[in-house]
């Protein structure tokens, strides 16, 4: 068995870690992602919030995939805006990691707003060649570095980091586990930042559409009441929690309108109307 081998099944550490990783290595040529970010060089892996421009469903068809893309992109970097904003005012001296960098665009648009380091964790490699490629065309890369890594088990060191986000990455683990791992990286006083979709359990104890989703991405949807139960049990407190729920439907409205819509606008756009399914910010304080 070869390093690299050994080093893979370090990282990629069971079934539905296998099934994640082999999802997510068939997007590598993904339009949905590749298409909206070669404008500004931010591509996201993630939803959008904000309301768009209704006039582009009334565009003809020759001008509207274009618009529509545009209006996309735009509710992706406003989700990644609002992250920033409840971050705070972080010191160019401050680092901070991101769980579950994806192609970087979280962590690019937080490096250009403060300057601080930054280190992004992804068990997709293509994502982090990808990443520190674009570090290097920004001219950041001595300060935004990617990795292969687990984000439940990162191989930092403890107390590391003065900030952490996940940017609706919780969903592809187990909340334990990354809430141990994130509180162990963390110093005392540092904070975290979430963005993720989640069951609400105070409404309902079943839903279809969660179902639907978990199984389109390969993913586990949690119950909103366990993220702070899990949180609790590793020494984050909840600072500021906001639900953007509402905020969260025009992103799937608009995505119905592209030619590159998934098939995973439905179950959103009906979870999150009927409030089965909520769309939350999490600020936390690690003590």
């Amino acid at each position: 068995m070869s390093l690299e081998t050994v080093r893979t099944n370090e990282i990629i550490r069971d079934d539905f870690e296998k099934d994640l990783s082999t999802y997510w290595e068939t997007k590598q040529n993904d339009q949905i992602n590749l298409l909206l970010g070669e404008e500004d060089g931010l591509y996201h892996h993630h939803f959008g919030i904000g309301d768009f421009d209704r006039s582009v469903a009334d565009l003809p068809p020759e001008e509207r995939e274009s618009r529509v893309l545009e209006e996309m992109h735009s509710l992706e970097n406003t989700q990644v805006e609002t992250l920033i904003g409840a971050l705070g005012d972080v010191p160019r001296d401050a680092r901070l990691l991101d769980m579950g960098s994806g192609r970087g665009g979280t962590s690019f648009m937080i490096y250009d707003r403060f300057g601080c380091t930054i280190d992004g964790v992804t068990f997709a490699q293509y994502q982090v060649d990808f990443s520190n490629r674009l570090a290097e065309t920004r001219g950041c890369a001595d300060r935004v570095r990617f990795h292969y890594r687990n984000m439940v088990k990162t191989g930092f060191p403890d107390g590391a980091f003065q900030y952490v986000v996940t940017n609706e990455t919780t969903p592809y683990v187990k909340l334990d586990e990354v809430f141990s791992e994130l509180s162990r990286v963390l110093a005392p006083g540092g904070r975290y930042v979430s963005l993720t979709w989640c069951r609400n359990d105070a409404v309902a104890s079943q839903c279809d559409e969660v179902l639907e989703i978990d199984r389109h991405y390969i993913c586990r949807t949690h119950r909103r009441s366990s993220y702070f139960k899990q949180m609790a049990a590793h020494g984050l407190v909840p600072r500021t929690v906001v639900d953007f729920t509402t905020e969260a439907i025009p992103y799937f409205e608009v995505r119905l309108l592209s030619k590159l819509a998934t098939g995973s606008e439905q179950p959103y756009l009906s979870g999150y109307g009927s409030d089965r399914i909520n769309y939350l910010l999490i600020v936390a304080e690690r003590v």
